[in-house]
């Protein structure tokens, strides 16, 4: 859990880290006296969880939202916002680098200050922290408790001395890292999501243990920073249940930045000597040592369900896979519904509050809302962005779904040659004998950005010919999507409609 809420790395003077704090968790904040049942009470104030407070406070919901440490969860504090800034910094120093490929030339002694750009994430946190403040909380008819929360009974939760009794609940506790069980690994020290922002300065010497989207981000912004960053990966490849054509891309992009990597490798040991930390590697029974600084682990997630005392209230869970819910996301117990990472197999900000949503219409207003209907876009964000929505072509064969797939590459798009930026491709997966998008995945410095706009085709029922007739703007990288449509198109021009076609012109010869 996030628990660094006053961090010696941050002297007194950090204005920014001061007004995080006094954000996200004041230090001089009592907690409401309780006055009655609530109809939502909520334990997490994460994305999922602010979400939900909003909009049931929107409705006219009583609502008290309770937070252990801070409010913004992963998101603000540990997640995407600070790595995004963090990732940004690293891509304008590797812009610096290749000035030359623009007709530019590379600064002698480009002068970079890894604490200032760690000070800028801070900046960045405090600055967005403003509308997920307990006061702005508290002010819009919110009750923000802070403390740990513990089911007193199926409906009643015990908070720093008070008892809160409910209609209804949400569990939206987020996740935590794993932490693999590696020999020395604890001793030695390590960083993870939650610690890696903390830190002062780069290190010279990264071993990142991992190859999911955390370990590549990671690798690929610490080794932009100067640093020789190592990664090992227990799978073949990198993303595991990502396109293998994507994976070699980003495998690709990482080599090329300097990243050493090391697949189907596995970290044995970790030892430490003086300063340093050895770490062992096992790749098909060879054996390797490596010297590092500073170890990144990014191996996955797990849900947070310790310390709630689910069993009083007579919730099913499992430690592993979390919470259990049903398709409306409701838990054993029919009072209390769950959301966010905390049961979701998506852990993202967007799953989080998206689910959050469903919950307030089912648990207070009697909806049926279902978590299937839902269409989970993602992104892994690094250079270049890997995108995905919708359904794989494996997962679509294993529903005997037959599939045609459309794929342009983005060097044969205008924007990303002009950009420099052509390496990767588009991928639109339709079902054969029609332009229905089952799913796509997008390889390119803006993937990110261009899923959109097929995750809402696949929402609306939006076939793939529909993008052949919409105008792009010229010259985008988005252009790829309207490319693969056109493709599409073209198939359709059978021999007997061509022939057909030229019959019909020859009658105005």
């Amino acid at each position: 859990m996030i628990t660094s809420v006053h961090s010696d790395d941050y002297p007194p003077g950090d204005l920014a880290w001061r007004a995080l704090v006094a954000n996200i968790h004041p230090t001089a904040w009592r907690n409401p006296t309780y006055a009655g049942r609530y109809n939502l009470l909520i334990i997490g104030a994460g994305p999922g969880g602010l979400t939900a407070a909003r909009e049931a406070a929107r409705l006219g919901a009583r609502v008290a939202l309770i937070e252990r440490t801070l409010i913004g969860g992963s998101r603000l504090n540990a997640g995407c916002v600070p790595s995004k800034a963090l990732i940004r910094t690293a891509r304008l120093y590797a812009e610096m680098r290749c000035a030359q490929n623009f007709g530019g030339e590379e600064p002698s002694d480009p002068k970079f200050s890894f604490p200032e750009a760690m000070a800028r994430v801070k900046r960045i946190q405090a600055r967005l922290s403003r509308n997920d403040s307990a006061q702005r909380l508290s002010e819009s008819g919110i009750d923000v408790y802070f403390g740990d929360a513990r089911f007193a009974g199926p409906d009643s939760v015990l908070v720093a001395g008070q008892i809160l009794r409910f209609r209804k609940a949400l569990v939206a506790t987020g996740s935590q890292p794993v932490i693999p069980q590696i020999p020395g690994l604890i001793e030695a020290g390590f960083l993870t999501n939650e610690t890696v922002f903390n830190i002062r300065s780069c290190p010279r010497r990264l071993m990142v243990i991992g190859g999911g989207p955390l370990g590549c981000e990671g690798a690929q912004a610490f080794c932009r920073f100067g640093a020789h960053v190592v990664i090992a990966q227990s799978d073949p490849m990198f993303l595991p249940k990502e396109e293998r054509d994507a994976a070699q891309v980003l495998s690709d992009a990482l080599a090329r930045d300097g990243v050493e990597i090391h697949l189907n490798t596995t970290v044995t040991a970790v030892r430490t000597e003086g300063t340093t930390k050895l770490v062992d590697l096992l790749c098909d029974g060879d054996k390797s040592t490596v010297s590092v600084d500073e170890i990144l682990v990014g191996v996955g997630r797990a849900p947070n369900v310790e310390h709630l005392n689910l069993e009083a209230a007579a919730v099913v869970y499992d430690r592993a896979a979390g919470i259990r819910v049903d398709d409306f996301l409701r838990t054993s117990n029919p009072r209390i519904y769950a959301a966010g990472d905390v049961c979701l197999d998506h852990m993202f900000t967007h799953a989080a509050a998206a689910s959050a949503r469903i919950v307030v219409r089912n648990a207070l207003f009697m909806g049926r809302k279902r978590l299937s209907a839902l269409t989970i876009p993602w992104c892994t964000y690094t250079d270049p962005e890997i995108a995905h929505v919708g359904l794989y072509v494996r997962e679509a064969l294993e529903q005997h779904i037959p599939v045609r797939t459309f794929t342009i590459l983005m060097h044969d798009v205008d924007r990303a040659v002009t950009d420099g930026e052509d390496a990767g491709f588009v991928k639109i997966h339709i079902k054969s004998d029609s332009d229905r998008i089952l799913g796509a995945t997008a390889v390119a410095r803006h993937a990110g950005e261009m899923i959109n706009g097929i995750s809402l085709a696949i929402t609306s029922g939006i076939g793939l010919r529909e993008f052949s007739r919409v105008i792009h703007t010229y010259p985008t990288q988005a252009e790829a999507i309207k490319m693969a449509a056109e493709a599409y198109m073209r198939t359709r021009l059978t021999p007997s409609l061509k022939s057909l076609s030229s019959r019909w012109l020859s009658y105005f010869d």
